[in-house]
């Protein structure tokens, strides 16, 4: 960042300054979770740089097909357990960051941290609307955690009822939405009745047809408006700005609202999971294989129940108004659970010593996560959009993930090599020399 060159670099003075985390203070087993946690977030995040977003559940409609097969594996084991993951680890950063500060008695931990955050909003701003990635996650962490700070020093059980109040609120706005679709429904269906019975239906009853019909409608892709929105993504660097600038509020608006707690559950969870040493490697080994048959056991047959409900949805929406419970019910819950059994099942891998190798490389892609995510948007525009090399809507479902492999690849050699000669990766060192408003050493 241009703009780090000119902040003042402080004078010495009788009390050390206050800097980031050391490499020597690091916790290598955060790192190694977070580097696959941001390495998994682009198995959800490639249908959306690739393909049109209605064709979100498009492979649910093919049964059988090798699409449907991809999405389905995608879907149970890593669809929203990533981003829980890294939710959780967010949680767990906040208590690292403003827990240091505080034991170093220097300042305020609840300025430096709020700075941190401020920063990251405007980050996330510029990622969703200049780098032309909707699906930015950095502006919603933002705001979500500036809620954070006065929950830091709650103890572990405190923070595992925070988490279950958010897990809760989040869960009834779910089932109103779901109780809302079956009244979308049942309106409709009186509506039926009064046609049949050949009555004249007011303003309001053929608004409620409408509703329905367009429900319905929009179960199954319209090809055109796909081929039409393919067309705008392999246009011109304001022509893909356009395009994407409705959704791109929508997500630092609505989708803020939605989230929140959904985000806020996690992190409160990884607050919580951080202080009963889960994330640091201070359980007993036994405790790590409960929690990752815990996790599996519960959380995977409640994410294939989930695709079930959401397949039924979009093959027969009438049929779907029957289920006693919605899909979405049931999410965040399966998301956490399913997290949890992954980072247990790194924890054991790290412990036995297997492929040390795998953990190197993770380490080095989490201590570089936001460089590495803002890495992905790039490679990932440049080769869809249609500034760059114009591949969107080209790939079927199933070969987007090879350009996932590309992009792995491409952030496991570029951590490995630039950490080799820089103690943080350059977004890394931009974003604390703006916390500190201090130039940072970056040169090992």
């Amino acid at each position: 960042m241009e703009s780090t060159a000119t902040l003042p670099v402080i004078a010495a003075s009788d009390q050390p300054a206050i800097q980031p985390v050391a490499l020597t203070e690091r916790i290598k087993t955060i790192d190694i979770v977070r580097g696959m946690a941001l390495l998994g977030i682009l198995l959800m995040n490639i249908p959306f740089f690739g393909r049109a977003f209605q064709l979100e559940s498009e492979p649910l409609l093919r049964p059988g097909s090798t699409d449907y097969n991809v999405f389905a594996v995608v879907t149970v084991l890593f669809e929203g357990k990533m981003r829980a993951l890294f939710s959780m680890l967010f949680g767990a950063g906040i208590l690292i960051f403003t827990s240091r500060k505080e034991e170093n008695s220097l300042g305020s931990s609840a300025d430096f941290l709020y700075r941190r955050l401020l920063w990251m909003v405007l980050f996330g701003v510029i990622h969703e609307y200049i780098l032309m990635w909707v699906g930015d996650i950095l502006f919603d962490y933002a705001i979500c955690a500036l809620f954070l700070f006065p929950f830091r020093k709650l103890s572990p059980r405190q923070l595992l009822l925070c988490s279950l109040i958010c897990l809760s609120i989040n869960g009834i706005k779910r089932e109103r939405q779901q109780i809302e679709f079956r009244g979308k429904y049942e309106r409709y269906q009186q509506v039926m009745v009064l046609e049949k019975a050949h009555k004249k239906l007011t303003d309001e009853q053929k608004k409620d047809k409408e509703t329905w019909e367009k429900i319905v409608k929009e179960s199954k892709p319209d090809r055109k408006e796909v081929a039409e929105f393919n067309q705008k993504m392999r246009s011109d660097y304001a022509t893909v700005y356009k395009t994407l600038e409705p959704d791109n509020i929508r997500f630092h608006s609505t989708y803020l609202y939605l989230y929140l707690w959904d985000n806020l559950c996690m992190m409160f969870l990884g607050m919580a999971l951080f202080k009963l040493g889960f994330f640091s490697n201070k359980l007993t080994t036994r405790t790590y294989w409960l929690t990752l048959l815990g996790g599996y056991g519960m959380g995977l047959p409640l994410s294939a129940l989930g695709m079930f409900l959401v397949q039924q949805r979009l093959l027969d929406p009438v049929h779907y108004t029957q289920q006693w419970v919605s899909p979405a019910l049931g999410y965040d819950l399966q998301r956490g659970l399913v997290g949890i059994g992954h980072a247990s099942l790194l924890m054991l891998m790290y412990r036995s010593q297997l492929f040390p190798w795998l953990m190197k490389a993770l380490a080095n892609v989490g201590q570089m996560a936001f460089s590495n995510y803002i890495l992905q948007t790039i490679c990932c525009t440049l080769f869809f959009n249609g500034y760059g090399l114009g591949y969107f809507g080209k790939l079927d479902y199933h070969q987007l993930y090879y350009v996932v492999a590309g992009v792995w690849v491409i952030n496991l050699v570029c951590s490995a090599v630039w950490l080799q000669f820089y103690r943080f990766g350059p977004l890394e060192w931009g974003w604390r020399s703006l916390t500190y408003w201090q130039r940072q050493p970056i040169r090992k």
